[in-house]
């Protein structure tokens, strides 16, 4: 695989072992656009015969802040947002496995984005959080299907209902990520992970990951048409508003139920 470079994402390989970048820092807040750039990614390693393990990792402070949508505006009719969970979907039907490297935030989709990947491992500065109660929208990014899958109902409902946020630590203690590692260590950790997953049989990896995830599209599916249809609704009420001026004043916001 030679190395291949999108817009705002770029695919480097070593060995049986490619790395995925996202390279809008310092946040890297994401759009249909670098979801697509991502999915086509993701589908260059698949199609590499000898790709057997991505680490997907980003540039800058945040692994990734979701959608910005104070930049976006409250009053989005929601085309926008299909267009992303279109893409989206996408992303849950790679082939091969991936190994998510959570340096900073993974916040609303950008938690969801974590949460697409097989394993994750995080610094101590990560945190995890969907905020979307926050800003009055519905929880996205399949992540009402992906967060209990993980760890369980009770603890999701208690993250999805409050918008919590989780330190790396706490996310290892939760079951979230896999292990939490120094900063500067994070990547190797991840390429290491990637590794030994590489170094196993690939056939048979393909074949046991495909039993473990094989329910996991259709209901990644049902669970981003159920979420677009509630956001969709939600965007238009004046709670949704409040939330998104509430985060770009950065002050608690002020809800009325309508």
């Amino acid at each position: 695989m030679s190395n291949v470079t999108f817009r705002d994402v770029s695919l480097t390989r070593e060995a049986h072992v490619a790395r995925v970048e996202l390279h809008r820092p310092p946040h890297n807040f994401f759009d249909a656009d670098l979801l697509a750039d991502l999915a086509a990614a993701f589908a260059a390693c698949d199609d590499e015969r000898d790709c057997r393990a991505i680490v997907l990792c980003a540039e800058g402070r945040s692994f990734c802040a979701g959608t910005d949508f104070a930049s976006a505006g409250a009053g989005d009719d929601g085309t926008r947002a299909a267009r992303i969970y279109a893409e989206a979907r996408t992303l849950f039907a790679v082939r091969t496995p991936v190994v998510a490297a959570v340096q900073g935030a993974a916040i609303g989709g950008g938690f969801g984005l974590a949460l697409a990947a097989d394993f994750r491992i995080a610094a101590p500065e990560a945190r995890f959080s969907a905020n979307f109660v926050k800003i009055g929208i519905h929880p996205g990014f399949a992540l009402t299907h992906t967060l209990p899958r993980l760890i369980g109902p009770q603890r999701a409902s208690l993250l999805l209902y409050t918008g919590r946020r989780l330190t790396g630590d706490e996310a290892l203690a939760w079951g979230l990520v896999d292990q939490v590692v120094p900063l500067d260590a994070l990547r190797i950790a991840a390429t290491a992970l990637a590794t030994e997953i590489a170094e196993a049989a690939p056939l048979a990896v393909a074949a046991t990951r495909a039993t473990m995830r094989r329910t996991l599209g259709p209901a990644v599916a049902r669970a981003l048409a159920r979420e677009l249809a509630e956001q969709t609704r939600l965007r238009r009420t004046a709670d949704h508003r409040e939330g998104v001026r509430a985060a770009s004043e950065r002050r608690p916001a002020h809800f009325i139920s309508e």
